[in-house]
């Protein structure tokens, strides 16, 4: 597997190790719970389209509101204590729901999404903190390789265990292997050395942190280019994630059941794309690799919305999933290089929100422009936006490597 015999060096770190095992685990009882709640609300409300769609609304809810909040705490409080119980928190909370359910309440699963969605705003954060203390700043865009072939792995993956989970044995036990992953995870972490303490002193202020958080951005060439980078590339993922389905049926001539074969080719090329990628980390800067994903999947994704043959638009979804995991990584470690530990959070606070945004404004955009506009026009209006965010980027590409340099030396696991 690329995950261990591409980079054993970095599973020798034991703070890459601890948190890669966490990290499997969250993303068994995540994907068993995304697939399960929706097949079950699907089932319970026969396909209501209201109630489904909700079920995005309380996943991707919380960033908005919460990120920002999740990633100032997370710069306050001690990291591994706060992973450790903000998945206690939510094995405590999806229990609770399980139990609302065996009682009849089945709107009660919603409840399991959202608390899970906000405590991941505090967890996310402090987990990228352990990585910029305790792992080498030459080694991060390996171990983001690392943790983007995970995530690959189980976009292919975690779809099959939902439903088999969902079907074979209900929604009471899909909840259920949900809390206990959250528990396993936490125990995984409490292994974890416990956190140095920081100087005491005098803080300030959750306010006043937090607007010094959006300070710090501010006065930063490098996260500024990024935040224009993803604002640009979250409306152009907006537009397009809604029109897949017209791929299918209006280019290439198909019925909407094909879709599931386009995203099976480029979730396969992700996963390659993640043994690639671990490769070029050891060449290139995260910058440029972060503005080579985004020029090839701004070639694809203009190739994609005019191609009328099968075996192109397949290469296409091929190319293109070999080349996601590269803005992955390039995002992730040019904003662990770039921030200053105490301000990790923060800064993943507030560029987080931005994609998450413009991808909102994007798919509300999607259906009036394809009801006045082709397929064509849209998809080459999102390959421009991938265009322009990647111009953004030159800052980041002049820059990339200034501020890494003066961080602080890492302590390996």
């Amino acid at each position: 597997m690329p995950l261990s015999a591409s980079s054993p060096g970095l599973l020798a770190n034991r703070y890459v190790r601890t948190i890669l095992v966490s990290n499997v685990l969250l993303q068994l009882g995540i994907w068993v719970r995304n697939f399960a709640i929706l097949l079950y609300v699907a089932d319970v409300t026969n396909n209501d389209p209201y109630y489904v769609s909700l079920i995005s609304i309380v996943e991707f809810a919380p960033i908005f509101v919460f990120s920002m909040i999740g990633g100032t705490f997370a710069d306050r409080w001690r990291p591994k204590r706060t992973m450790v119980w903000c998945d206690l928190l939510s094995a405590v909370s999806v229990f609770v729901v399980l139990a609302a359910i065996l009682f009849g309440s089945w709107r009660a699963v919603f409840l399991a999404t959202f608390v899970s969605a906000v405590l991941s705003q505090f967890s996310q954060p402090s987990g990228m903190k352990l990585f910029k203390r305790h792992v080498e700043p030459e080694k991060l865009q390996g171990v983001m390789a690392m943790f983007q072939t995970l995530m690959a792995i189980f976009m292919i993956l975690g779809p099959i265990l939902g439903t088999f989970v969902y079907e074979q044995w209900g929604i009471e036990v899909s909840v259920a292997v949900m809390g206990f992953m959250f528990l396993a995870s936490a125990a995984v972490l409490a292994s974890l050395p416990r956190d140095e303490r920081e100087h005491a002193g005098r803080r300030d202020g959750f306010l006043r942190e937090l607007a010094a958080g959006f300070r710090y951005v501010g006065t930063s060439r490098v996260l500024l280019s990024l935040g224009g980078s993803f604002a640009a590339a979250g409306l152009a993922v907006g537009l397009l994630q809604p029109l897949g389905i017209f791929v299918a049926v209006e280019n290439l001539g198909k019925d909407k059941a094909f879709l599931q074969w386009l995203l099976a080719v480029n979730g396969a090329a992700m996963l390659a794309g993640g043994s690639l990628a671990l490769g070029l980390a050891r060449k290139i800067k995260p910058a440029l690799m972060l503005i080579l994903g985004m020029t090839v999947n701004a070639v694809c994704t203009f190739g994609i919305g005019w191609s009328t043959a099968v075996p192109l638009t397949l290469a296409l979804q091929a190319l293109n999933g070999l080349f996601f995991p590269c803005i992955h990584i390039g995002i992730n470690t040019i904003i662990l290089q770039q921030a200053e530990e105490a301000f990790v959070g923060r800064v993943l606070g507030t560029l987080n929100p931005m994609f998450m945004g413009m991808m909102v404004i994007g798919m509300s955009c999607a259906g009036p422009l394809k009801s006045a506009l082709s397929l064509g026009l849209i998809y080459t209006a999102a390959s421009a936006l991938f265009l322009a965010g990647t111009a953004a980027l030159a800052p980041a590409l002049r820059q990339s490597g200034s501020r890494a340099a003066a961080s602080p030396k890492a302590v390996g696991g």
